[in-house]
């Protein structure tokens, strides 16, 4: 198969002196799923999903799977769903590790074994959560990956204590200072609101959502703002990298206990009528959304999807109002901060980032 969509966001980062005057993001281009699935039985989509989306595969096709389901009137039993958190969580998981330590981190000889020990756990705990076990094997793997982080880590991780854990001392603070701005969270009580929009606006809604004016931030951050009262209004790279590493801890303590209940909105599914049906599914880098339309014959009439990047990544979105006004150190220390921030919030593709001089052409 070949797609020739453009698979990486382009930032640009306007200065004025030691500050951010503004900040211009082109968007990926999204893969085109109406042609390559209109007319198609749902069935027939489902091993495509992994060669169109290489990240959060297991969410993408949990998301796609709970949408036909939905689509068709269906409930999915009881044991599909938990072993779909289980697959879910675990790959969450497995991102945010990945995340924090390809491209994030920088590692000597010896962390670089350890990495290497620690993505080989992830990869076979991922192939036990697909399997849905919770015992033996689901134990072994959650301490493989817990021994190979505190290897890194010199501690065990822990949702209170992680951030102290990381190698994160190294970035360097001062070389950028953020204001204070208001903060916007998705979450599942937008739900209902965003399927309704991507089934009735399509790509004009999910190529750049918003919801009455919000253009919320969703991911880790947004999940952390769901469990404190209030949020620093001046996060940077270092704050949103330690919840990242709190969040490994809260995922290994769930994963390693067969009792403990999953978070609330981990799946949800909506039936809309009429043969429509949407699912949200929380995956590493937030929440992704999927909407589908079946006609009498179970053949797709209509497919939609809203990845989290398109959130966060938005030209007036939570990267963009974390920027504008930033200060930043001269020269290569200030353009390394703020490529640091852009990771920060973990985009599902690629990125460029440039930097002008405000007025120059």
């Amino acid at each position: 198969m070949s797609l020739g969509f453009r698979n990486e966001i382009g930032i640009t980062v306007w200065l004025a002196g030691c500050s951010i005057a503004d900040v211009a993001i082109l968007p990926r281009s999204r893969p085109p799923v109406m042609r390559l699935f209109a007319g198609r039985p749902p069935s027939s989509v489902l091993p495509v999903l992994p060669r169109l989306f290489s990240l959060c595969a297991v969410a993408q096709q949990v998301a796609y799977l709970s949408a036909v389901e939905a689509a068709r009137g269906e409930d999915a039993a009881a044991e599909t769903v938990q072993r779909r958190v289980t697959a879910v969580v675990a790959e969450r998981l497995t991102e945010l590790v990945r995340g924090l330590f390809v491209g994030q981190l920088a590692l000597d000889g010896t962390g670089t074994a350890a990495v290497r020990a620690l993505m080989q756990a992830a990869t076979v705990l991922g192939r036990v959560a697909s399997k849905g076990a919770r015992g033996g094997a689901m134990h072994e793997a959650v301490s493989q990956i817990r021994s190979a982080l505190i290897a890194l880590w010199n501690q065990p991780p822990e949702p209170g204590r992680a951030g102290a854990a990381t190698p994160l001392a190294s970035f360097d603070a001062d070389a950028l200072s953020f204001p204070a701005v208001e903060q916007s969270f998705l979450s599942v009580a937008d739900d209902p609101d965003v399927v309704v929009r991507l089934l009735t606006e399509g790509a004009s809604f999910s190529g750049a959502p918003e919801l009455h004016g919000r253009i919320p931030e969703t991911g880790v951050w947004a999940r952390r703002s769901g469990r404190e009262q209030s949020l620093p209004l001046d996060a940077g790279p270092a704050e949103r990298l330690k919840a990242r590493v709190a969040e490994v801890a809260r995922l290994l303590a769930w994963l390693d206990d067969a009792e403990r209940d999953p978070e609330v909105g981990v799946i949800a599914s909506y039936s809309l009528g009429n043969r429509r049906g949407a699912a949200a599914v929380e995956c590493a880098r937030g929440r992704l959304y999927h909407a589908m339309e079946l006609d009498d014959e179970n053949r797709i009439v209509r497919f939609e999807f809203l990845a989290p990047t398109e959130w966060n990544f938005h030209a007036r979105g939570p990267l963009v109002r974390s920027l504008k006004g930033s200060l930043l150190a001269a020269g290569q220390r200030g353009q390394d901060a703020v490529r640091t921030l852009v990771g920060s919030f973990d985009p599902c593709v690629g990125f460029s980032l440039n930097f002008h001089e405000a007025g120059c052409a």
